[in-house]
Parts: C-alpha cells; structure tokens; sequence
C-alpha cells in the first residue's frame, strides 16, 4: 500500500475533482504500459484551478499520457499505442495525447530546435519540462495504488509560480507557454527565464 504524505493528499483530493483526470487515470493501466505517467498541464492546472475556484477542467488544452519504451523506436511502434489509446479514450470529450518518451530525441530538435539526449524513462523526461512547476506525474502501479512523481516537491504549485527549469526547453518555449499560461491563470507569477 502507497503511502502519502499530507502534501501528496491534499494533491489527490485536488487532482480527483477533475473527472477527464480521475478517468484516464483509472483506465490507463488497461493499455499494458510498464512505465507510464499522466502528467503536464492536465496535472498542475486541475490545481491551478481548484486554487483559482474555477472549474477542475478549464484551460487544459489536453491530457499528456507519456510512456517509456526503448525496445522499438519505430513510429509504427508508438502508433499502435496512440491507436489503442484512443480506443480507450475515446468516448471522454478530451483529447489525450499519448507519447512514447524513448523516442523524444528523434523529433525534438526538429520541433524546438534544441537538440535532446535520450531519455532515461518517464521520470527522466518529467525533469526536463521547460519549468519545474510542470514537473508532476502520477499513475496507478500494478497493485491499483496511485504513485505521484514530483521532483520540485508543491509550494512553486500551490504558490502559483512559474518557475524556468532551463536544462533542456529553450527559452522561447518557456516564454510562450508562460504568456499563454498566464492570460488563463492572471494570478500566476512568471519567474524569468535566467540571465
């Protein structure tokens, strides 16, 4: 049996008032993944808006589902994952955007520009979103318990701050997801990407 911290609690009473959320959650393990983490904007802007008194869903564009597997880099590969998982999916009124994480370093540079190193796993790929207030996951292990990943711990989360995480994401990434993130949550604090 998982055991959580009072932090960690207060996180999953927020996080389950969110039903797209609660749902993906519970049907996620259906998909057969051995490392696999619910996690993004889904995540910390179900709590971003609870703290705001707005609806659980609102401004969250859709519902990263990562997973890690480094034995077929092949598109085909995570293709049927996507496939499988929109059938899992499919009747929420949400878009679920399922990755393979292993296979980050092929596309990414052509996306970002920047180049990435392969990941390690799932947690590997969690550390280098483009701000630390980002950094959350959680998932359901094989006995049914929730596990939370969260690197950066919850006062930047719960203080609604913005803070740079500048160990991949280049600058501009972190600038635009910022502006938009803002206009939707104005009480948001915006640290500066460093010097």
């Amino acid at each position: 049996m998982q055991i959580h911290s009072p932090e960690e609690l207060n996180f999953l009473r927020i996080l389950q008032t969110n039903p797209y959320l609660t749902t993906i959650l519970d049907r996620a393990p259906h998909l057969g993944l051995s490392d696999w983490y619910l996690t993004a904007g889904a995540v910390f802007q179900t709590v971003w808006n609870h703290l705001d008194g707005r609806d659980p869903e609102s401004g969250i564009n859709d519902y990263d589902l990562f997973y890690f597997d480094d034995t077929d880099l092949g598109y085909d590969a995570e293709d049927d994952v996507i496939r499988r998982a929109d059938a899992l999916f499919g009747d929420l009124d949400v878009r679920v955007e399922v990755r393979n994480e292993a296979r980050v370093h092929l596309w990414y540079e052509d996306h970002f520009g920047a180049p990435s190193t392969p990941f390690a796993d799932c947690k590997d790929a969690i550390d280098h979103f483009a701000s630390t207030t980002c950094c959350y996951g959680i998932r359901r292990n094989t006995t049914g318990d929730v596990e939370i990943y969260a690197p950066h711990g919850f006062t930047d989360l719960y203080d609604m701050v913005l803070r740079p995480n500048p160990v991949l994401a280049p600058r501009e990434v972190y600038e635009s997801k910022a502006d938009r993130w803002q206009k939707e949550w104005p009480r948001l604090t915006v640290v500066p990407w460093p010097a």
